[in-house]
């Protein structure tokens, strides 16, 4: 009986705690987390090393869509193409 009672008891301890949790992997004020994981943001981010490699990653990665970086190729050469004409206007005094 007594391991029937304790086994019931666990069980109701885990129910009691699975509705707390709501499918959370932590517990408590949602506001607290957020600004501990902010601080922890703030000194991570202050390792400019470690946000290099971040960086250079994500550069990698992109890279490798060919697609994507062909649209960023067209998109440079035709605003490349507005600022020499814009420039081109303003700065020879013979086009005027």
């Amino acid at each position: 009986m007594d391991r029937n009672t304790t086994q019931n008891e666990s069980q109701e301890l885990m129910a009691l705690e699975e509705d707390n949790n709501l499918g959370r992997g932590w517990h408590g004020d949602p506001e607290r987390h957020a600004d501990a994981g902010r601080k922890g943001g703030e000194t991570v981010s202050q390792n400019r090393d470690h946000m290099a490699q971040i960086g250079r990653r994500g550069g990698q990665t992109v890279s490798r869509d060919r697609e994507h970086m062909a649209q960023i190729g067209r998109r440079g050469g035709q605003q490349r193409r507005k600022v020499t004409s814009d420039t081109t206007e303003t700065t020879n005094p013979q086009d005027k």
